[in-house]
């Protein structure tokens, strides 16, 4: 009888300490939108130069990575006649359509492949922005339409030209969404209703995503807009601080700031890089260093356009303008290494990085997956396998490419081009 009770409760504590690494991908680059992936049991290595699906599903075009909540994975995607948008909710387990909503949008913005923004969802509610701004609140088991705004009428949106990117974040009672309005950049609604509570910034926008970060025990919301890096206070719209970083050219950023303690990173295609220190008790920033090429090509730091870089150890990983992976030391922002073997030597060439533990998924613009290690030392790719062929409405040069984010949960991941969405076990 004993011998029984100890063998169930060894049991049960496996399958609850399973559980617990389970983890969903319920918006723009995990749970706490920094690109790591707490998860265990997952293979070390691909058995062949091509992934084996669970399951894939025909979708139309568009840039917004999947996300996954609670057997839910959700994805949004353009139909081009008549001119809509749709987001779409499926069964994580098979791909079964769940539900989906589709509305007018006729686009009025360059590389029209369709909606940018990853959906955002939290407490069985599922909030999806669209390109032109439209922002709809879902019930996540019906698929209702709890409220919705159409934020380029509501701010008169001064419309990027390549439209609204940002994915929403949420504090509290709050959303927080960078937009561009004529006379705010960075807006803040109530979730339960899409009411205004506050708007911040006179700026152009960008196409970044908002983060969250804490300061002195202060929530602040880091913005990087068309014209500066600043934090504001979720609840209120205040400004505690602002760092300008006027663009040369124009407003481009696309790539997430990405924060490593108290050193806060962003990295923009013509102007590179820039780390900024965050404040230990209080709200405030300072300029630590700025890397700037003479050219897109002649950069010796990062340059990154779509691809957000990771942080790891007092070092900085990210893709520069034609594909260089490259590390940096962030003390001075001096390049460590290059290597060009991650994914193809091209103008924009991305790869998204998730850190799993002591190694990265990375997926790259070829829709290859590659599980590697960063560090000081150097790259080093462990193994390599196609997960999704690209398509050509992201972009139609190098016979396309797959530029949006996959997610990873609950030992799978989930990968979308213009044309499927699909999914592979990652377990051993």
């Amino acid at each position: 009888m004993h011998k029984t009770l100890t063998i169930t409760l060894v049991l049960t504590l496996l399958i609850t300490a399973e559980i617990s690494h389970a983890d969903d991908w319920p918006q723009w680059r995990g749970i706490n939108r920094d690109g790591n992936w707490n998860e265990s049991g997952l293979i070390d290595q691909f058995e062949s130069d091509e992934i084996k699906l669970k399951w894939r599903i025909p979708i139309g075009p568009g840039y917004s990575g999947p996300t996954v909540s609670d057997g839910r994975v959700f994805v949004t995607y353009r139909i081009a006649e008549p001119q809509q948008e749709r987001v779409m909710c499926v069964s994580e387990k098979t791909g079964e359509e769940l539900w989906s909503y589709t509305y007018p949008c006729e686009y009025r913005i360059g590389y029209t492949a369709g909606p940018r923004a990853s959906v955002t969802v939290e407490n069985n509610k599922a909030y999806a922005l669209g390109a032109m701004g439209h922002l709809h609140c879902f019930d996540v088991d019906s698929g209702k339409v709890l409220w919705n705004r159409d934020l380029n009428t509501d701010y008169k949106i001064k419309m990027p030209i390549w439209g609204i990117a940002g994915s929403p974040i949420i504090h509290e009672d709050t959303i927080v969404l960078q937009i561009g309005g004529s006379d705010v950049c960075v807006i803040g609604l109530d979730k339960y209703t899409g009411k205004s509570q506050w708007g911040a910034l006179k700026e152009r926008a960008c196409y970044a995503a908002p983060v969250l970060v804490n300061q002195g025990g202060v929530p602040v919301v880091v913005c990087w807009t068309g014209d500066s890096v600043s934090g504001v206070d979720p609840k209120s719209g205040k400004v505690f601080w602002n760092h300008q970083f006027p663009p040369s050219r124009m407003p481009i950023g696309v790539a997430t700031p990405v924060i490593s303690g108290n050193d806060l990173f962003v990295t923009s295609f013509y102007d590179g890089s820039l780390l900024l220190r965050l404040g230990k008790d209080k709200p405030a920033i300072e300029k630590v260093w700025q890397q700037t090429g003479l050219t897109e090509r002649e950069t010796r730091g990062i340059h990154s356009i779509i691809s957000t870089p990771v942080f790891d150890d007092g070092y900085i990983y990210g893709v520069d303008s034609y594909g260089e992976l490259r590390c940096l030391d962030a003390k001075n922002g001096e390049r460590v290494w290059e290597d060009q073997t991650a994914t193809p030597r091209a103008r924009w060439s991305t790869i998204h990085f998730v850190k799993n533990f002591d190694r990265y998924w990375m997926f790259n613009e070829r829709g290859e997956l590659i599980i590697g290690k960063l560090s000081p030392d150097g790259f080093e790719e462990i193994s390599r396998a196609k997960l999704i062929e690209p398509t050509r409405d992201q972009l139609n040069q190098r016979n396309g490419v797959c530029w949006a984010h996959p997610a990873f949960a609950n030992k799978h991941v989930f990968a979308r081009n213009d044309k499927e969405l699909v999914c592979a076990s990652l377990a051993k």
